[in-house]
C-alpha cells in the first residue's frame, strides 16, 4: 500500500484478510458475518471492511456501537450504503441494538390496524439468522510471533538497510545514529507512518534517493506527564496520542487538560482511523502546515516544539503541551466537506486569558489552518484586543479586523473564497459563544449567559452509530421449502468477497511477457498537436513501445469514438498514447517522458453558459408539449421562472477500469478480461481498431467491482487502446487505471441546467410548465439517456429539453463542450431532470404561502392517467407508496417538532421533506429488451447457465440461481454461474435475464418430466430423473430467448408506449442544519419503494439504500471542480468526498411495498436505479431548513438551492450579519480557480 513501505514492516507480524480466514481452510466470524448480514454487493470493499472489523475485535472483543462506528470511518463503500456493514459488526457488541421507540420497548415501525401494508400480508423485519453464526472465540486468533517480540527487545540492535535500484532505506538503531544519518543526508525524508510522503510520491511524482525509517526509537516514542503539562514523543502515533489524551482527561482536573480535550475533539474526526494509526504527531505537525487540524490548536495551546541534531547539546525531541488553570479557555472549531475523514476547509485554534475575576481580556490568540501556506496567526488583531471586555462590541470589532489582517486572494488555490472568509469570522464567533458560556458557569452572577436559542450553535453534530428497521413482505408460509424465491438469500459471492478470494482482473496472475500499459493524456481542453516526441520515453528501462493512433490497424475514430488522439485533442484526458513496459512502474515513468507540443484552438468550450452562446450542441433538440401551454399562462393567478444548477458526479466504482488483454496466435484472435456493464460494445469497438471479425474478439467477464453506468461506454474505448497495443506488441496487455486517470478520462454523470416558467393557481395547483433541460455532454456523445417523468400531471406541458437522449421520453440535444464525455450514470438523468421539477414545487409551494408536501398532492397523479407522452399508467402504487411514507414517518408530527425546534434556536435548524417517486424503467427501444439464455443439465443434476447478464454486485447471478432452483427443483448450491456476452446493455438485465432463464429451465423440467422412466417416477430425485433422460437420449441442454418488452417512441407524434412499467416510492428525510457553518446532520429518513413482488427482499432493500446514500451524496457533498482551462481537479479521495459511514441515517427505515407487475418474472420489479433519486429527500430537507433560518432573518421566502447543496452552498444562502461582513471582489478583476460548469 502506498501508506505502508514494504521495507518498514522488517520485524512486523501482517495479518491479510486471507489469513483472518478462508473458504479452503476456515471463515473467521466475521468475515461470515459481514456476508450473512448482507454487507457486501460488488465485494471490492469488503476485505478493507473485514480487517477494519477484525483489528477493532483483536483489541476489544466485545466492543460498543460507538467504536463499530468508529473502526469504520475510514473505509469507503459505494454500494451498500454501509447501514449492513455496521450490522455486521454490532452483532459482536453486548448491549442491545434492537430498536425501542424512546425507551418504551415499543418498535417504531410496529404495525397498526388497517395499515395499507397490510393487506398484502405479514411484514418482517429480519434479513439473516444470528443463530447461523458462529462465535467469536479470541483465544483461537493468533498471537504474536515470539521471535520478533525477542527481535524486538534485543539490546544489540543494528542499523537497517535496504539498498534498492533508485532508493536505499535505512533504520537507524540509536537516537545518534539517526541524528548522524540526518547530518549526512539533510534532504533525506523521515519516514514514520509515512501518510503524506506515501501519497506524494504516488501521486506527485516525489522522488527520494534516500530515506530514513526512525521507527521503533524510544526516544520518540513516551508520554511524560508534569504539572506544567505533557510531553509527548514526536514517533507517537495520533491513535496513540488520542489514548494518552483520554488517560491524561480522565486523571487530571477539567480546568487543566482545556487543550487536550481540545484536540480529542479534533482528532475524533481527524482522518480515519486507519489513518491515525499509521501517522505520528511529530510527522503531522511538520508535513501539514496550511491545513492541520492539530496545529492551530497546538499553537493557541503554547504547545513547544524541542528539537535536536547533531552536535547540540540534546533536550526533548517532542512536543510539549502547557496546561493553564482558570480564566483561560482553548478551543479547537473546524469545518470540513465531510464530517469525518476530509481536509478542513477551515479550522482554527484559539485561545483567551482573562484578568483573574473579570471577563477583560489579558491573552488572547487565533490561529487558522487553510487560509494560507502555513498556520496562519491573527496576531495584529489579538494585540488590538488585549485589556478588552468580552462582550459583543469586542465581537463586531475583533471580526472585521480579523478579516482585514487575513487576506484570501479571490484566485486563492482551492476556491471556495468568500465561503472560506466567512468561516473564519463564523468560527471566531463559535468560540466567542463558547467562552462567553463558559465565564457564565464559572460566574453566573457576574457574567451573562448566552441566549438560550444560541445554546445549539456551541456543540459540533455529534457521530452517532446508525440503526434502523428494513421491513418486507414475510414469505409465503404454504411455500414449498425448496423453493428459495422471496427468501433473503445471502449473495451467491459474499464469502468470497470477505475472504478476499473472489477475483478480479488485477487479481489474475501475471501471464509470461505480460506488458503493463499507462496512458498518455491531453493536458489542452482543446489544441492542435504540433508533434509527439517518444524518444526519451523509448529510452527508459523497460519500455518496450510507445503506441500512438499512427498504430491503430483499423477504424481509430469509431461512431464518434477516438481512440488515439490525432491531430487535434478535444478534451483534458483525451488519450494521446500509451507507453508499454515490463512493469506498472516503469511505464508509468515513461508516460511522463512523452512530450507533446500544442498550439490552442478557440474557442475553448467549458461551460453551458459557453455552448449556448457558441451554439454548440451534439443533437438537434427534442420537444413535447401537452395543452396550449402559452394560453394557459393567460389565465393563472401567478407565474414564476427560476433556473436550477445541477453539477455533475464520479461514479467512485471501488475497482477502477481494468482490461487485461490477451492477443492469440492464431487468426487475429484476442481475448479480453474486463469489468464492463456491456461486453458487446467492447466486442464491437475492438473489433473496429483492429479491423478484425468481431467473431475474433472474446470478452470475459465475472464480476466487476462496482459500475454504477461508469463501465457501460468507457471500457469499449479502454479495450480498444489496450488491444492495439497487445496487437502492436503480440504480448499479453494489462491497463489497469490509477484513480486519477480514471476519473480524469472516464468523466461522469453530466452536469446539467434547468430553466422553468411555470403558471399556477393561489391553491397551489400548476397549470402551465415550460421547461428546458440543458446537460454538459462533453466532447463525445455516448450513449445515455436522460429519464424525467413525474409524479405530478400537468395538463399544459411544454418540454423542451437540450440533453443527451430522453427527457420524459425524448431524444433530445446536449451541449458539446471540451470536457471529457460525460456518460452513463445510475439512475439515467432521471436524478438530474427530476430534481428540476421538486424545485418548482418548492418554489410554487413557497409563493402560495403553502407546505410543499401539500402542492405535490394537490398535483400528484390521482387516477389512471396518461404521461405527457400518452402511456397509460395506474399511479395506485405511488400513492400508496406516499400515504405509508407520510403516515409511518410521523412526518405532520415530526414537522410540528421542528418548527419547534426552529423557535428555540436560532443558528441551527431543521428541515422536513418528503419527494414522491415514479421511475421508468427499460429503454424505448425494443431490440434493447431482449435477451437470451443456454442451459445445461450435467448428470450430477448441476446446471451450468449462461446468460446475457453481469454482475456489478447487484446480485444478479444470486436471483438467477434462486429462479432456476425452482425451476429445475434442484438445490440452490448446485449451480454454476458463468458469464458470456451480453447482447445489449439492459438496464433492468435481472428482470429480464431471469425471465428468458426462468423459461429455458421451465421448458427443461418439462422435457424430465415427459420421460417415460421419469413417467413413472414422478416423485424421484433429481439427479435420478436427470439419469433417466439421458439413457432415453433426451437432450439436457436448451437455450431460451425473450424477445422483450415492445417498448417504442414515435418522435413525430410526441407519443408511445415508451417503458414496460415503472417503480414507485417515497422517502422522507429530516435534517439538522448548522447555520454558522453549513454543515448538515442526516437525523432520519424512510423509504417506501414499490418492489412489487421481491425475489430477493435483502438484495433489493441493498439496492434501495445504497442508491439512496449515493443519491443522497450527489445531492450534498460530492462536488467535481474544474478550473476554467478545463482541467478536472477532483481526481483523488482527498478532493471528491462520497459518503462515508458518519453521512448515513442516523435512524434509516426502508419497507418494500408489495404491488403487481404481471409482465415481470414472479411479479419482480427491478430496483438498482430508482433510489438514487429519492437521495434528493435530504436536498430538500437541506432546503427545508434553510427556508427556516431565512424566514427568521426576514429574507425573500422563494430561493433556489442548487445541486449540490455542500456546505459552502447552504451557508453563502443562509444570509446573516457574518456573511455581509466579508469583503467581495469584482469578478471582472481576477480567473477564479474553478469554475461551474451547469
Amino acid at each position: 500500500a502506498c501508506l505502508v513501505p514494504i521495507c518498514s514492516l522488517y520485524g512486523a507480524a501482517v495479518t491479510t484478510v486471507e489469513g483472518v480466514g478462508s473458504i479452503k481452510t476456515r471463515i473467521h466470524p466475521v468475515q461470515e458475518r459481514l456476508a450473512k448480514c448482507h454487507g457486501t454487493q460488488c465485494g471490492f470493499c469488503s476485505p478493507g471492511m473485514v480487517m477494519s472489523i477484525y483489528t477493532l475485535l483483536r483489541n476489544h472483543p466485545e466492543p460498543t456501537p460507538e467504536q463499530i462506528t468508529k473502526a469504520l470511518g475510514g473505509n469507503l463503500c459505494r454500494c451498500t450504503g454501509y447501514r449492513p456493514i455496521v450490522e455486521s459488526g454490532k452483532t459482536f457488541c453486548v448491549e442491545s441494538t434492537v430498536c425501542e421507540l424512546k425507551g418504551s420497548g415499543k418498535c417504531c415501525m410496529d404495525q397498526e390496524d388497517g395499515s395499507l401494508v397490510n393487506r398484502w400480508g405479514k411484514m418482517c423485519t429480519k434479513l439473516y439468522d444470528e443463530d447461523e453464526f458462529q462465535p467469536l472465540d479470541p483465544s483461537q486468533e493468533p498471537i504474536f510471533p515470539p521471535e520478533l517480540i525477542r527481535m524486538a527487545e534485543d539490546p544489540n540492535k543494528r542499523r537497517l538497510t535496504f539498498q534498492g535500484e533508485r532508493t536505499t532505506w535505512i533504520t537507524p538503531a540509536t537516537l545518534n545514529d539517526l541524528l548522524e544519518l540526518k547530518a549526512n543526508f539533510p534532504k533525506a525524508p523521515l519516514v514514520m507512518g509515512n501518510t503524506e510522503l506515501g501519497p506524494s510520491i504516488k501521486f506527485k511524482n516525489e522522488f527520494h534517493p534516500v530515506f530514513i525509517s526512525p521507527l521503533g526509537l524510544p526516544e520518540l516514542h513516551f508520554v511524560n506527564t508534569t504539572d506544567d503539562g505533557v510531553t509527548i514523543g514526536a514517533g507517537y502515533s495520533l491513535a496513540q496520542l488520542n489514548d494518552a489524551l483520554h488517560f491524561i482527561v480522565s486523571e487530571q482536573p477539567k480546568e487543566k487538560t482545556k487543550t487536550y480535550r481540545a484536540l480529542l475533539k479534533n482528532l475524533r474526526t481527524l482522518a480515519g482511523a486507519q489513518i491515525r494509526n499509521m501517522a505520528t504527531l511529530g510527522g503531522h505537525v511538520v508535513s501539514r502546515p496550511h491545513f492541520s487540524d492539530l496545529n492551530p490548536i497546538l499553537a493557541a495551546g503554547n504547545a513547544a516544539i524541542n528539537l535536536i541534531s547533531k552536535g547540540k547539546r540534546p533536550s526533548f525531541n517532542q512536543s510539549q503541551l502547557f496546561s493553564y488553570l482558570q480564566w483561560h479557555f482553548v478551543f479547537g472549531l473546524r469545518m470540513a466537506q465531510r464530517q469525518e475523514n476530509a481536509f478542513a476547509i477551515v479550522n482554527a485554534g484559539m485561545s483567551v486569558k482573562f484578568e483573574d475575576g473579570t471577563n477583560t481580556i489579558k491573552e488572547l490568540q487565533m490561529f487558522y489552518g487553510s487560509v494560507g501556506p502555513t498556520t496562519v496567526s491573527a496576531s495584529q488583531t489579538c494585540k488590538q484586543l488585549i485589556g478588552r471586555q468580552w462582550d459583543d462590541q469586542m465581537l463586531s470589532d475583533a471580526c472585521r479586523w480579523v478579516l482585514n489582517e487575513i487576506y484570501i486572494p479571490p484566485a486563492a488555490e482551492g476556491g471556495m473564497v468568500e465561503y472560506r472568509r466567512t468561516l473564519i469570522i463564523s468560527l471566531l464567533f463559535k468560540f466567542y459563544l463558547k467562552v462567553r458560556r463558559g465565564l457564565n458557569q464559572m460566574d453566573p452572577q457576574k457574567f451573562p449567559d448566552i441566549p438560550e436559542k444560541f445554546m445549539s450553535a456551541l456543540e459540533d453534530f455529534p457521530i452517532e452509530t446508525p440503526q434502523g428497521i428494513q421491513m418486507v413482505q414475510c414469505v409465503d408460509p404454504h411455500q414449498p421449502p425448496q423453493d428459495p424465491v422471496g427468501h433473503p438469500v445471502m449473495h451467491q459471492s459474499a464469502i468470497k468477497h470477505t475472504t478476499g478470494e473472489a477475483v478480479y482482473i488485477d487479481d489474475m496472475p501475471c501471464i509470461d511477457q505480460e506488458l503493463f500499459l499507462a496512458p498518455v493524456t491531453s493536458t489542452r481542453a482543446h489544441a492542435k498537436i504540433i508533434s509527439i516526441d517518444i524518444s526519451e520515453a523509448l529510452a527508459l528501462p523497460g519500455v518496450v513501445d510507445v503506441i500512438t493512433a499512427e498504430d491503430v490497424p483499423g477504424d481509430n475514430n469509431y461512431q464518434g469514438e477516438i481512440f488515439y488522439a490525432q491531430n487535434e485533442v478535444i478534451c483534458v484526458g483525451q488519450i494521446v498514447g500509451a507507453v508499454a513496459a515490463d512493469t506498472y512502474a516503469h511505464a508509468r515513468e515513461a508516460a511522463k517522458k512523452v512530450k507533446i507540443a500544442y498550439e490552442d484552438i478557440e474557442p475553448r468550450i467549458i461551460t453551458i453558459e459557453q455552448a449556448l452562446e457558441h451554439n454548440s450542441f451534439l443533437f438537434d433538440e427534442k420537444k413535447i408539449e401537452q395543452g396550449n401551454v402559452e394560453q394557459a399562462f393567460k389565465y393563472v393567478d401567478q407565474i414564476i421562472e427560476g433556473e436550477v444548477h445541477v453539477e455533475g458526479q464520479e461514479h467512485f466504482y471501488m475497482e477502477t477500469s481494468s482490461i487485461l488483454a490477451l492477443p492469440k496466435e492464431e487468426d487475429k484472435e484476442m481475448v479480453l478480461h474486463l469489468g464492463t456493464q456491456y461486453p458487446t460494445r467492447v466486442q464491437e469497438y475492438v473489433a473496429a481498431a483492429l479491423n478484425v471479425p468481431r467473431n475474433r474478439i472474446a470478452c470475459r467477464m465475472k464480476r466487476t467491482g462496482g459500475a454504477f453506468g461508469g463501465k457501460v461506454a468507457k471500457p469499449a474505448v479502454l479495450g480498444a487502446v489496450s488491444a492495439v497495443a497487445a496487437n502492436k506488441t503480440g504480448r499479453p496487455i494489462r491497463f489497469i487505471l490509477e484513480r486519477g486517470d480514471d476519473m480524469l478520462i472516464t468523466a461522469g454523470r453530466h452536469p446539467l441546467l434547468g430553466k422553468y416558467k411555470i403558471g399556477f393557481m393561489n391553491n397551489g395547483v400548476i397549470k402551465a410548465a415550460d421547461v428546458e433541460y440543458y446537460v454538459n455532454g462533453g466532447s463525445v456523445c455516448v450513449i445515455f439517456y436522460l429519464h424525467k417523468d413525474l409524479s405530478y400531471k400537468s395538463d399544459n406541458f411544454c418540454l423542451c429539453e437540450i440533453s443527451l437522449c430522453f427527457a420524459s421520453t425524448q431524444v433530445v440535444e446536449a451541449c458539446k463542450t471540451n470536457l471529457p464525455s460525460n456518460t452513463a450514470f445510475r439512475g439515467f438523468g432521471f436524478p438530474q431532470g427530476t430534481v428540476v421539477v421538486e424545485a418548482y414545487i418548492t418554489a410554487v409551494a413557497s409563493q402560495c404561502n403553502l407546505p410543499p408536501e401539500e402542492v405535490k398532492e394537490i398535483n400528484m397523479y390521482k387516477r389512471i392517467s396518461k404521461t405527457a407522452f400518452k402511456q397509460t399508467f395506474n399511479p395506485e402504487p405511488l400513492r400508496r407508496c406516499w400515504k405509508e411514507c407520510l403516515e409511518k414517518s410521523s412526518f405532520y408530527t415530526r414537522k410540528l417538532a421542528a418548527e419547534e425546534f426552529n423557535k428555540k434556536n436560532y443558528w441551527k435548524k431543521r428541515g422536513l421533506a418528503i419527494v414522491p417517486m415514479k421511475f421508468c424503467i427499460g429503454i424505448p427501444t425494443a431490440y434493447y429488451n431482449q435477451a437470451a439464455a443456454l442451459v445445461h443439465i450435467y448428470l450430477d443434476g448441476s446446471v451450468l447457465v449462461t446468460h446475457g447478464g453481469c454482475e456489478l454486485g447487484q446480485g444478479l447471478y444470486t436471483k438467477m440461481i434462486q429462479v432456476r432452483s425452482v425451476s429445475v427443483f434442484s438445490n440452490i448450491e448446485e449451480y454454476a454461474c458463468y458469464i458470456q456476452l451480453n447482447s445489449f446493455f439492459l438496464r433492468n438485465a435481472i428482470t429480464l435475464n431471469a425471465q428468458v432463464n426462468c423459461k429455458t429451465c421451465d421448458f427443461r423440467k418439462a422435457k424430465m418430466q415427459g420421460s417415460e422412466g421419469n413417467k413413472k417416477n414422478p416423485k424421484g430425485k433429481w439427479v435420478d430423473w436427470i439419469s433417466k433422460a439421458f439413457e432415453e437420449s433426451i437432450s439436457l441442454s436448451a437455450t431460451g430467448y425473450f424477445k422483450g418488452y415492445q417498448t417504442n417512441m414515435d418522435w413525430e407524434k410526441g407519443e408511445g408506449n415508451a417503458y414496460p412499467y415503472y417503480v414507485y416510492g417515497a422517502a422522507c428525510s429530516e435534517v439538522e442544519v448548522d447555520c454558522l457553518t453549513g454543515a448538515h446532520k442526516l437525523l432520519r429518513t424512510d423509504i417506501f419503494m414499490d418492489a412489487a413482488f421481491s425475489i430477493n427482499p435483502a438484495l433489493d432493500i441493498g439496492q434501495v439504500e445504497g442508491a439512496f446514500i449515493q443519491g443522497m451524496g450527489f445531492y450534498t457533498i460530492e462536488e467535481l471542480k474544474y478550473s476554467p482551462e478545463g482541467v478536472l481537479y477532483s481526481r483523488s479521495p482527498d478532493d471528491y468526498k462520497i459518503p462515508t459511514v458518519t453521512e448515513i441515517p442516523e435512524e434509516f427505515y426502508v419497507t418494500l411495498v408489495r404491488s403487481q407487475n404481471p409482465i415481470a418474472i414472479y411479479s419482480s420489479k427491478g430496483l438498482g436505479e430508482a433510489g438514487m433519486f429519492l437521495g434528493s429527500s435530504v436536498l430538500f430537507a437541506i432546503h427545508d431548513a434553510v427556508a427556516a433560518a431565512r424566514r427568521e432573518r426576514g429574507l425573500a421566502k422563494t430561493f433556489v438551492l442548487s445541486s449540490p447543496a455542500t456546505p459552502e452552498m447552504v451557508r453563502v444562502t443562509c444570509v446573516d450579519r457574518f456573511t455581509d461582513m466579508i469583503p467581495r471582489d469584482d469578478p471582472s478583476t481576477f480567473t477564479p480557480w474553478s469554475i461551474r460548469v451547469s
